[in-house]
């Protein structure tokens, strides 16, 4: 069946018996991103006096902050993975295809403006051409080598990379150097897509690539507007000269896309002609994303999370510390809500000293830090204080006060992570929700479940049941573990706000609502 709004605006071709199926987001964010969400929303510091909580009258601000290298998004990363830990849902996969600068990253661009949702990649198919022979360099550089032949691209390398967003695993993509021909040693991570566009001048060639997108548009440029196009990219951008742009035309450029790329045509959805000019078929476009990413929510219960292991047996993978009169005594100090932020501070410092030094004791050497932001963060000055030179990463978890789920707003892994032990660290575990995510964030940069070590100053049952329900694999290590939850999933009988205790906060901060013995 085929159906045709106007030649002029656009083409939808939909093939009988398909069903509709369904961040950007990089983690190559640097310390100056965190920074710059830190001073912007709400401080990490400890001040010596208590500071109250302020209301905003300002109009409501775009989900994102800017700083000089990098975009952060606000609007978090709801969950992706069901209470098993398991992902239900994959990345929705756009593909863009057509001729040499037919204008395919404009109406990406275009595309990613229009949506307006946080979480989308846009991964380019020119990184992924072959890493050339000296002989082909040389070909390359006089303007003889066919960067158009589908011989050209490492599709095993694109499939596997493109296979791996689409599951919402962490991915590495390669940079490619086009003045050089040839690949730099940095790698570009990639992580957290809710939508990916693919963009490439032979993004439908391959069987393989073709069963990974869920959408694929056909953008048809006039050839004339193309060669102009291309011309001006190759003089300006990749230092090429006018002569051997147009010779590399018409000897490879053209002949290919009448060969290879032309004829993609019969399969895509819609075929887009002017680009990004086309509103009428981008607005088409958008709305079937809109729609295919609202058919592929799901809402957690917090609640069936909360009471879905009551009364049974802690889990093996539990190791609490022993209760010495020493432990005991600190905690009766710091659950008590009379007790000075002095005192607080001082005690479970202490606490958490001695929490990581029985941690260590089932740890190898090689170990890597991560906290979750905000109240994890304190236990970093602990671990640092016996692991000299330990690298340390940070992920950010608030709550939605809407739908009641964590989102993941901000994460900062050291690099080759997946080779470490890491030790997870919060200060407090309610129902789990914040920890799964943690967990599932590090699965998917490939860490090994075995090899994550969850650690808390103090748990609920049902947190403990929580995570290890999901993640059977990891250790679980705490000072104390408290049986009961509120209808708030508030720990009974707790410790308070752990963050606002901690840091002099009166009030849950708007900031931070998340796994700091209130919310998860």
């Amino acid at each position: 069946m085929a159906m045709t709004m106007s030649q002029s605006d656009v083409q939808v071709q939909q093939k009988e018996g398909v069903e509709d199926e369904q961040s950007m987001f990089r983690s190559d964010s640097g310390e100056d991103s965190l920074d710059g969400l830190m001073r912007q929303r709400c401080p990490l510091t400890p001040s010596l006096s208590p500071r109250k909580r302020t209301t905003s009258q300002s109009k409501t601000e775009p989900p994102l902050l800017r700083t000089n290298k990098r975009t952060i998004y606000t609007a978090g990363r709801p969950p992706w993975y069901n209470v098993t830990g398991t992902t239900f849902k994959e990345a929705f996969v756009i593909g863009l295809c057509g001729g040499s600068a037919s204008g395919k990253t404009t109406v990406a661009n275009k595309i990613i403006e229009a949506l307006d949702v946080p979480w989308v990649v846009l991964l380019s198919m020119d990184s992924f051409y072959k890493v050339l022979s000296k002989e082909e360099q040389e070909l390359a550089a006089r303007n003889e080598y066919n960067f158009d032949h589908p011989d050209a691209f490492d599709f095993e390398l694109l499939v596997t990379v493109l296979r791996k967003l689409k599951k919402g695993k962490s991915i590495k993509v390669p940079v490619y150097d086009f003045t050089s021909h040839s690949r730099r040693k940095e790698w570009k991570t990639v992580y957290g897509a809710n939508v990916v566009i693919f963009e490439g001048i032979l993004a439908f060639a391959n069987k393989e690539l073709l069963k990974l997108l869920d959408m694929k548009v056909f953008v048809d440029t006039d050839s004339d507007i193309r060669l102009i196009r291309r011309l001006k990219r190759d003089i300006t951008n990749r230092g090429r000269d006018i002569a051997g742009v147009i010779k590399q035309y018409n000897k490879f450029v053209k002949p290919a896309f009448e060969q290879y790329i032309e004829p993609t045509v019969q399969v895509a959805d819609i075929v887009v002609p002017r680009g990004g000019e086309n509103f009428v078929a981008l607005d088409l476009i958008v709305q079937h994303v809109h729609s295919q990413l609202e058919k592929r929510k799901l809402r957690w219960d917090i609640s069936a999370l909360a009471s879905a292991h009551q009364g049974q047996p802690l889990p093996k993978t539990l190791s609490v510390m022993e209760s010495t009169p020493q432990v005991r005594g600190m905690h009766t100090i710091i659950r008590n809500k009379e007790t000075s932020r002095d005192e607080f501070i001082f005690y479970s410092k202490r606490l958490m000293r001695l929490l990581i030094e029985h941690a260590l004791s089932f740890l190898p050497l090689k170990i890597t830090g991560v906290s979750i932001l905000r109240a994890g963060e304190t236990m970093e000055q602990a671990l640092m204080a016996v692991c000299k030179d330990i690298r340390l990463g940070k992920i950010l978890i608030q709550t939605n006060h809407d739908t009641g789920e964590p989102e993941l707003h901000y994460l900062r892994l050291p690099k080759d992570i997946s080779e470490d032990y890491v030790i997870l660290m919060d200060s407090t575990v309610s129902t789990g929700a914040a920890a799964l995510m943690a967990v599932r964030v590090l699965l998917d940069h490939d860490v090994q479940e075995d090899k994550i070590f969850l650690l808390s100053l103090l748990m609920a049952e049902m947190g403990v049941h929580s995570v290890a329900y999901a993640f059977p694999k990891v250790r679980i290590i705490t000072t104390a573990v408290d049986k009961n939850v509120n209808d708030e999933f508030h720990i009974i009988p707790g410790i308070g706000n752990f963050g606002d205790r901690y840091f002099g906060t009166d009030a849950p901060s708007d900031c931070y609502e998340s796994d700091e013995g209130m919310d998860y």
